[in-house]
C-alpha cells in the first residue's frame, strides 16, 4: 500500500486506532446542533481541553452518531505524525 493512499473504513475499531496514534480525541461541534441530533462530527487533535466551541464526546457516543448519519472515515494509510500539518489533508468524513 502507497503511503499517501487513501482508505476508507467503517470499523469503528481501525477508525479508533488511527484517530489515538495521531493523539486524536473524539468529538462534535455542539452549536451544530440544529442541523441534527448529534451535531457535527469533529475530530480533536489540538492536544487541549474541549471548548465552547468543540465537545469532546465518549468513543461510544461518537461511534453513535458516526453510525446514524451512516458516514465513512476516509485517511492515510500511512501513520504519519500529524503535528505542524494541514490535518483536514488527512482525514475527511464521507457519507456511505
Amino acid at each position: 500500500m502507497a503511503e499517501n493512499e487513501r482508505v476508507t473504513t467503517t470499523d469503528h475499531d481501525a477508525i479508533r486506532r488511527w484517530v489515538e496514534s495521531n493523539d486524536g480525541f473524539p468529538a462534535r461541534v455542539p452549536a451544530a446542533e440544529a442541523s441534527g441530533p448529534g451535531g457535527v462530527l469533529r475530530l480533536d487533535f489540538t492536544g487541549g481541553a474541549p471548548t465552547e466551541d468543540i465537545e469532546h464526546l465518549t468513543w461510544d457516543d461518537w461511534f453513535a452518531i458516526f453510525d446514524d448519519e451512516r458516514l465513512a472515515f476516509v485517511h492515510t494509510a500511512a501513520d504519519s505524525d500529524l503535528a505542524g500539518s494541514d490535518r483536514d489533508a488527512y482525514f475527511a468524513f464521507v457519507h456511505r
